[in-house]
């Protein structure tokens, strides 16, 4: 039986409608994300590289990667820790730096045309991002400062023996936005023997102080906070101590949220911890058995955590095969 003529028309239109519609979804390759890259650049603040050609043959191969040197095919700063700095620009039209440190994981979920490749077309002129006078540097009005909380004040140490390091963390800060922390960071050993945390005391646009609790050996991220890299804070405003109550009495720790994953796998563990928690306090590995589950196969995870103690508010992220303790 033959098709007649304007049936096998409308079939064809059907079809061409079809591919059109293929074809947008590919160039988009489900890049639904909030951001539109701009640039990318591989290295650290004295040696850094644009890699924004790289990063799209990267994207099309894959929605999400591992960043080292082999990577990108060279080594921009040898014997030093790299990053990934990829500059955007959001729906709102502000600019906001993402960085991935060596031997993380990059996901282009929030990103938009990823694997389609249609992005990275210019609008950043900022280099690496560091402010006027940094090596690779450009305007401080792009250094990344654009958190939501001034800090007031930072420890460094244990709750029977911490020490003041605010104009110190001014220091690491204004070389780099994301920095290793531990004895050499801070250039003592408060409380020998002892697993450090450093705390970072800060206040909210809406006007409530927060801590940020960072264990030693684990990375510090500047971007939440406002000034970071011009050091613009750390002025006063915070006079309680390490924050633990009076004495070395804590009591009341409860666990507000956790959760367990990387990327957009990650699952919630709140219960978990709690139910280990033992005389309001909590010491545990971080591993798929304390999760009772792996959210993300083969991949790096991270557990962070909101919690209170004596009232006060703290969060902290903690790598997979390193211990939590708190207090």
């Amino acid at each position: 039986m033959q098709i007649p003529h304007l049936m096998r028309q409308t079939w064809a239109a059907f079809m061409l409608l079809l591919l059109m519609v293929a074809s947008a979804a590919a160039q988009r390759g489900g890049d639904d994300g909030e951001y539109q890259i701009l640039q990318a650049r591989y290295g650290t603040a004295n040696r850094n590289i644009d890699v924004t050609q790289r990063l799209k043959e990267l994207a099309s191969q894959d929605q999400t990667f591992r960043i080292d040197n082999n990577t990108f095919g060279t080594d921009p700063d040898y014997g030093h820790v790299k990053t990934l700095r990829i500059f955007a620009r959001g729906k709102n039209g502000q600019t906001r730096t993402f960085e991935y440190g060596e031997g993380s994981y990059v996901d282009g979920n929030q990103f938009t045309g990823w694997r389609g490749g249609n992005w990275g077309h210019g609008g950043w002129a900022g280099g690496w991002g560091d402010g006027p006078g940094r090596p690779g540097g450009g305007q401080q009005g792009n250094a990344g400062d654009d958190g939501d909380y001034q800090i007031l004040h930072a420890r460094y140490g244990t709750a029977n023996r911490n020490i003041d390091v605010t104009q110190r963390l001014k220091e690491l800060a204004s070389q780099d936005r994301r920095f290793r922390m531990g004895n050499d960071s801070f250039g003592t050993d408060p409380d020998p023997g002892q697993v450090k945390t450093l705390r970072i005391f800060a206040r909210g646009k809406n006007g409530q102080t927060r801590t940020f609790e960072y264990t030693e050996g684990s990375y510090v991220d500047g971007n939440q906070f406002t000034g970071w890299g011009g050091g613009n804070w750390g002025h006063g405003g915070w006079s309680g101590g390490w924050g633990g109550g009076s004495g070395n009495g804590y009591g009341g720790l409860e666990i507000l949220s956790a959760s367990y994953g990387t990327g957009g796998r990650s699952i919630d563990v709140t219960a978990r911890l709690r139910s280990l928690i033992r005389n309001d306090r909590l010491d545990v590995k971080v591993d798929n058995r304390m999760a009772g589950s792996d959210p993300a196969p083969n991949r790096p995870k991270t557990l962070s955590v909101s919690y209170s103690v004596g009232g006060r508010s703290y969060q902290t992220r903690i790598d997979e095969n390193d211990h939590l303790r708190i207090p």
